[in-house]
C-alpha cells in the first residue's frame, strides 16, 4: 500500500475512534441514548412504516450485524422499538419504532446533528466533504458488491 493511501486508512480509523465516543458521550449525558441507540432509531425512523426486519435493520446500521439484535433488545426494553411477527415470513420479525422512539429520536436530533458539525464537517471546506463523501460511497458500494 503507498504511503498516501497507508496515511489516509490510518486517518479515517483515528478519527473514527476519536469521534464515535464523544457523540456517544455526548448522547448519554444529554439524553441518556447511546449513539448504537440512535443509530438504530435513525434507520427505523426512516423505512418504510418506521419498520425493518433485523436482516434489513442489520444492513444498513452503522452497528455490526451481530451486535443489532442486542441493540434492538436494550430498545424494546426501553420501549423505543417493538418486534413484530412478519406475516409475509415467519422466521424473521421486524423492529418498529415506537411513538416514545420517535420522540426521543426528535428529541436527541440537534444534539447529534450540532455534534457532528463540531466534531466534523466544520472542519471541512464544501468540495473536501463531497470528495470525501464521494469516496466513502465508492468504498461502500464495492464492498456490497463482493
Amino acid at each position: 500500500m503507498p504511503a498516501d493511501l497507508a496515511e489516509t486508512w490510518g486517518a479515517l480509523l483515528k478519527v473514527h475512534a476519536a469521534l464515535v465516543p464523544r457523540l456517544d458521550r455526548e448522547l448519554q449525558d444529554t439524553h441518556g441514548l447511546p449513539l448504537t441507540w440512535y443509530d438504530v432509531l435513525l434507520e427505523l425512523n426512516g423505512a418504510p412504516d418506521r419498520r425493518l426486519t433485523m436482516g434489513q435493520l442489520g444492513s444498513v446500521a452503522a452497528v455490526s450485524r451481530t451486535r443489532v439484535s442486542r441493540v434492538v433488545d436494550e430498545l424494546i426494553r426501553a420501549g423505543l422499538v417493538t418486534r413484530e411477527p412478519n406475516p409475509d415470513d415467519g422466521r424473521s420479525a421486524f423492529a418498529a419504532l415506537t411513538p416514545a422512539g420517535r420522540a426521543a429520536l426528535r428529541k436527541a436530533a440537534p444534539t447529534y446533528v450540532a455534534a457532528v458539525h463540531r466534531e466534523f464537517t466544520d472542519h471541512l471546506t464544501a468540495r473536501e466533504a463531497e470528495v470525501l463523501a464521494g469516496a466513502l460511497r465508492k468504498v461502500l458500494v464495492a464492498g456490497t458488491s463482493m
